[in-house]
């Protein structure tokens, strides 16, 4: 990722009674390390402007394909969203939240894409693969 994007990631995450604040704030930072992380009344919530730590999580987890799924399959306007699992992210993993919410909630990411656009955005991200390799790497 190489190239300059105007991106903006808004991330929430719910903090419940059971769990400590710092581990939710811990598990967003293996994921997002350059987020800009606030405690709020039972959540954290963060910004950031760059996906390449994410990125970079995605290409060596080999999951490019399942992650383009997730982008493309909850795109709206210039907008994409998913959701990862806590745990996970708290282990620096990226595993989707698909299907019923996890009982720890999600943290929950929001990319508003500026420049240059949605689709190409996610190009840079998580490249379009063939037999599992980035095509063109």
């Amino acid at each position: 990722m190489t190239d300059v994007y105007r991106i903006t990631a808004e991330i929430t995450a719910p903090v419940y009674d059971t769990e400590v604040t710092a581990r939710v704030a811990d598990a967003v930072a293996n994921v997002f390390p350059n987020a800009d992380l606030a405690e709020g009344h039972g959540e954290i919530r963060g910004t950031v402007h760059s996906l390449e730590h994410f990125s970079e999580l995605l290409h060596r987890q080999e999951i490019l394909d399942t992650a383009r799924g997730e982008f493309f399959g909850n795109r709206e306007g210039d907008t994409f969203s998913f959701a990862l699992k806590k745990q996970a992210a708290f282990e620096g993993r990226v595993n989707f939240a698909v299907g019923e919410t996890d009982e720890l909630g999600e943290i929950a990411v929001r990319v508003r894409v500026d420049d240059p656009d949605v689709p190409t955005y996610i190009d840079a991200v998580a490249p379009e693969t063939e037999d599992g390799k980035p095509i063109g790497a």
